[in-house]
């Protein structure tokens, strides 16, 4: 099952590249990555490092918004755990 992380990012990817009309092999160039690497992000089958990241966004001239478009996080409860002492009798 595909990362739903990397598909949103892939496909994010995918339409800014074709919004600046180049392609994946143009992409790889500009950013000193492999086209199969290219291709893999835009079709969600890895999730991209930092430092690709920001080599995507400088080849495409785009905002890291835009690659990052409907990712958010969304911080859960957060409850210690702890020990407890069964209350027994005291030796």
């Amino acid at each position: 099952m595909k990362n739903p992380i990397a598909v949103r990012f892939g496909c994010n990817f995918a339409r800014a590249r074709k919004r600046i009309g180049i392609s994946q092999e143009e992409v790889s160039l500009r950013a000193s990555l492999h086209r199969t690497e290219v291709s893999q992000l835009e079709r969600g089958l890895r999730l991209c490092r930092l430092d690709t990241l920001v080599k995507l966004r400088d080849a495409l001239g785009v905002p890291t918004d835009d690659l990052l478009d409907g990712i958010a996080w969304n911080p859960g409860d957060y409850s210690p755990g702890g020990f407890e002492t069964g209350g027994g009798e005291e030796r």
